[in-house]
């Protein structure tokens, strides 16, 4: 009689269960997708408000507007050529911006808007974007405040 070599039907399905245990275990230290997303969706905000600020720039220039303390540029109330830091003034330059966020109400300061997302309760302090309006000698900026919960892991 020939004796086979090989693995019975026992010995794989302990070997499936156990990485299958190491699996459920481990994934979870390495993949911290929600976070990651949060802060790429944060970081996605800021490209479009800066984007949009950059085209409204160039659509003020164009017009000779950029100069100007407050002006109108196709229904965009702009400082200096860049968008206000009104709701009204980003909501009409970044499209879909009312859809998926909201303002943070204790963040509201003259010449600065901040925005987080639509579904979250966060404090005002983290996991927002902040818009601040230019001025006669700065353009306007755009900052990302992570915070737990938005915060992109360092892991690869």
């Amino acid at each position: 009689m020939k004796r086979q070599n090989g693995f019975t039907l026992i010995e794989l399905v302990v070997v499936i269960v156990i990485l299958g245990i190491l699996a459920v275990t481990a994934a979870p230290k390495f993949l911290n997708l929600q976070d990651d997303a949060r802060a790429s969706s944060l970081q996605g905000l800021k490209g479009a408000i800066d984007g949009a600020a950059g085209i409204t720039y160039g659509k003020a220039a164009i017009q000779g507007k950029e100069a100007k303390l407050t002006e109108n540029v196709d229904g965009i109330t702009v400082v200096y050529g860049y968008p206000a830091a009104t709701s009204a003034a980003l909501t009409a330059a970044v499209t879909g911006l009312a859809d998926d966020w909201k303002v943070v109400v204790g963040k509201l300061t003259d010449g600065q808007i901040s925005y987080t997302y639509k579904s979250n309760a966060a404090d005002a302090t983290t996991c927002v974007v902040t818009y601040t309006r230019a001025t006669s000698s700065a353009a306007a900026t755009t900052k990302v405040i992570p915070g737990e919960g938005c915060t992109p892991s360092t892991k690869s």
